[in-house]
């Protein structure tokens, strides 16, 4: 069974996080912060993960310091249940379209972190969400699962139908890399 969990406490953040990558999209979300739960609850449902995060930040200061330590723990989280990556199809890309935004992400599990992020926002926040945040979040993903991940919204007016479009189009390309294709390491090196 292809799961993990991890528990991180700093001053700035306590945060529990499980995954199972073979799931059926079930989740417990709890951030504090409303659209982030939203976003992350897309992202488990279209991956088709079972996830459960719980986050206590320090959300008087702002919203900063938990969005950026989920998408730390998410991503190691993330990398811990994937194993040792034999026979991962490795790389995934999905398009998606969300009413009149388009959301384009390609992924593969690589092993070395990279991150481009082509998205911009009109409002300064969606819900609770401070839009800045956005592109930390995946970020810190990227870089602690250790994924190579482009991510693009070339067009759309409403800021939340480009951002959960992102988050979709994540899970859908993840959905796909994660898949287990053979009992090789798709690599010629023969490693990841």
């Amino acid at each position: 069974m292809r799961e993990a969990k991890l528990n991180r406490k700093t001053k700035e953040t306590d945060i529990e996080i499980a995954i199972r990558l073979d799931g059926a999209g079930t989740c417990d979300v709890e951030t504090g912060i409303g659209f982030f739960d939203h976003m992350l609850t897309a992202f488990a449902v279209h991956g088709r993960f079972d996830l459960t995060v719980k986050c206590a930040g320090d959300l008087a200061v702002d919203g900063h310091h938990t969005v950026e330590d989920v998408g730390i723990v998410l991503g190691k989280v993330f990398a811990d249940a994937l194993g040792g990556k034999a026979g991962l199809a490795r790389y995934g890309s999905f398009l998606l379209p969300m009413d009149e935004s388009l959301a384009a992400c390609a992924v593969d599990i690589s092993g070395r972190p990279y991150f481009v992020f082509n998205a911009s926002f009109l409002t300064e926040r969606i819900g609770e969400l401070d839009t800045q945040l956005i592109g930390e979040f995946f970020r810190a993903f990227a870089v602690n699962a250790g994924l190579t991940l482009h991510l693009n919204a070339p067009y759309g007016e409403n800021d939340h139908h480009k951002c959960e479009a992102l988050f979709k189009a994540l899970a859908h390309a993840l959905c796909e890399a994660v898949r287990v294709d053979g009992d090789a390491v798709l690599s010629t090196k023969g490693a990841l």
